[in-house]
């Protein structure tokens, strides 16, 4: 096999990264002119949901973890003037409305429940029983009203050919036809909050030399969301704190946005190929958060060849260990509930490619 000098590990991946990024590019559109085309029909028969804009840059609320499998955040409306619950309760209840001996489990990580009275201002839609239990927004109860409203417009919007429901999954999943090849999206009801932080988002711990104090607040001001992604708990999401974060990695002339991109590309294409990959985008630019707060310095994100390598070890390191923190809730391993096997297979071919940078370069 030929030796490969840095310089041409870097221009191999970076030519399939500039291929990557014109196809995602294509599919994003279509997907964005398909979503916004349901959720505009969703928004007209239930008041609680929003139309996701169409936009001819970045869409906020179209995630990429692969590329067959997008992550769409729909807002819903009529919720405002958000306030962290002071109060602990116990909840005995069901989504079938039995009462329980025990209460239900409370939520861990990302997870926290969600009351209407958290907010100064709400909709009367969100007190009705198809959402509502003794004051909590539901998630289930959400997804089944939204499920119904996505497969009515579907139909209503003539897309039964190039949309299809999934099944099965618990979640409100659809599989869209596009030209290049068939995407899958998962479409979540999202309560924005852009006026607070969340109290358990610990973040920073303490004095960071990366990001700056500057910095920290910048993000903080974009607030967070809670994502009506299971049955009884609401999931903490920084979609948008994370693009900003991403938006400015490389203010200072570094490559750490080219050694993400490089990662994910031989995650796509070598180590982690496939339809529904265990590691997805956003696992890896975790991997880059925490790998940036480590080496802080712009003489660390210089020579694209040894800050990629450092990258793969950490990604290595978090892939065999089934351990990977979030970046803003640290009490929270986004490998938890991860096939274990295919972490170790994945494990494997990391080892190897980090034996030999050569082996099996796209």
């Amino acid at each position: 096999m030929k030796s490969l000098t840095a310089g041409d590990l870097e221009d191999c991946l970076m030519t399939k990264v500039g291929v990557r990024r014109q196809q995602i590019s294509q599919i994003v559109e279509e997907v964005q002119r398909v979503v916004h085309q349901l959720t505009t029909e969703i928004s007209h028969q239930d008041i609680r949901f929003q139309a996701v804009p169409y936009s001819d840059t970045y869409n906020g609320n179209i995630k990429v973890l692969s590329p067959s499998r997008f992550l769409v955040t729909v807002p819903v409306k009529g919720l405002a003037g958000y306030r962290e619950a002071r109060e602990q309760r116990w909840r005995y209840y069901t989504l079938q409305g039995t009462r329980l001996s025990c209460p239900l489990q409370d939520p861990e990580g990302l997870q926290q429940w969600l009351e209407v009275e958290q907010f100064m201002k709400s909709l009367w839609q969100w007190h009705e029983a198809d959402v509502n239990i003794e004051g909590d927004i539901v998630p289930a109860k959400v997804l089944q009203v939204f499920r119904k409203l996505v497969e009515n417009a579907i139909g209503t919007c003539h897309l039964s050919g190039k949309v299809s429901m999934l099944t099965h999954h618990s979640a409100v999943w659809v599989a869209v036809e596009t030209a290049t090849w068939q995407v899958e999206l998962e479409l979540v009801p999202a309560v924005e909050i852009p006026t607070a932080w969340s109290e358990k988002a610990r973040w920073p711990p303490c004095v960071r030399r990366w990001p700056s104090r500057q910095r920290v607040e910048c993000i903080k001001s974009f607030g967070f969301a809670l994502l009506a992604r299971s049955q009884y708990h609401w999931q903490l999401s920084f979609l948008q704190a994370e693009q900003v974060l991403l938006a400015q990695l490389d203010e200072d002339g570094g490559c750490r946005i080219r050694c993400l991109q490089a990662l994910r590309q031989m995650k796509e294409d070598v180590w982690c190929p496939g339809k529904r990959p265990v590691i997805t985008s956003h696992h890896l630019q975790t991997v880059l958060f925490w790998t940036c707060e480590k080496y802080p310095h712009l003489k660390d994100w210089q020579v694209f060849s040894k800050a990629f390598l450092r990258l793969v070890r950490k990604l290595h390191k978090c892939v065999s260990q089934h351990f990977l923190k979030h970046y803003f809730v640290r009490k929270s391993n986004l490998l938890r509930s991860a096939n274990s096997g295919d972490l170790d297979a994945m494990a494997q071919r990391l080892a190897l490619f980090l034996k030999n940078p050569q082996i099996g370069l796209p």
